[in-house]
């Protein structure tokens, strides 16, 4: 395991200890940075269900947390599935779940959106949650439990080598941790394998203006905080074309650094005739 992927585990570590603990203060996270501190944002945020990293101080804190998903899907879940939201975005808003399709979360940490998505694919569907850490497995499991999900397993495993056959989904989803991944064509690559012909992905991820430089983008943020790892606006589009895609989007939502974005991406897995199911 890398030296980097490392910190982020002990970081999502941290995040899963002090929910469950029911902490409400920022976390200290690896290279001694507080949630909020040299980086200016990280994934980890306060836990609180109505603020961002840091409350309202700023635009950068807001940029991420449980107030990007809306009222009703908060009420929708256990409280410890709020609290442990992490992310930059909300997928739910571009994945537009079916009846009876098969979802993948990367990252699933407390499994907010896995719990989500469970709802939306309804008795005929399944959902399942991949993530490398042990503290936020047990703590999606937790709240799978306490929601009364059937529909939907959580697995241990990264990003990179996913513990699922080819073609074995309809619809990937994430929240904020491509970006975080040291080995992000094999991301992409192992998203396209598993995917369905005809599957799609809807992710929210942190993404950089292309004018900012590798250098730029850490000048803004840490890696473990999400910025620094960031890709660009075209690297991820080639990213995605590379790796066998069609009709790939990404769309900024709002910005969380100076010249970075959350945003929302959309590609499409063609399908064995070549054309990506409607």
């Amino acid at each position: 395991m890398s030296d980097m992927r490392e910190q982020v585990r002990q970081n999502y570590a941290a995040a899963a200890t002090a929910v469950t603990q029911g902490i409400h203060v920022p976390l200290t996270v690896a290279a001694n940075e507080s949630c909020c501190g040299p980086a200016e944002s990280s994934c980890c945020g306060t836990p609180t269900v109505t603020s961002g990293c840091c409350g309202d101080s700023g635009s950068v804190e807001q940029g991420f947390g449980a107030s990007l998903y809306s009222t009703d899907e908060r009420s929708e879940l256990p409280t410890e599935a709020v609290l442990a939201s992490l992310g930059c975005g909300n997928p739910m808003v571009v994945a537009e779940l079916r009846e009876g399709e098969t979802v993948l979360d990367l990252g699933s940490g407390g499994g907010i959106d896995v719990l989500l998505s469970a709802r939306r694919v309804g008795r005929t569907g399944f959902v399942y949650g991949v993530d490398m850490t042990d503290e936020m497995l047990e703590l999606a499991e937790s709240n799978r439990a306490k929601a009364g999900a059937t529909n939907v397993e959580f697995l241990k495993g990264t990003i990179e080598d996913l513990p699922l056959p080819d073609d074995a989904v309809d619809v990937i989803i994430s929240n904020c941790v491509i970006n975080l991944s040291t080995d992000k064509p094999a991301v992409l690559a192992e998203m396209f394998r598993v995917l369905a012909p005809g599957g799609r992905i809807g992710i929210s991820d942190v993404v950089a203006e292309d004018h900012l430089s590798p250098a730029d983008r850490t000048e803004r943020g840490s890696y473990v905080g999400c910025i620094a790892g960031a890709l660009s606006r075209s690297e991820y589009l080639d990213g995605l074309a590379e790796a066998g895609f069609a009709e790939e989007e990404v769309t900024f939502t709002h910005e969380v650094a100076p010249g970075m974005h959350s945003a929302l991406i959309r590609a499409v897995k063609p399908s064995a005739h070549g054309r990506a199911s409607a």
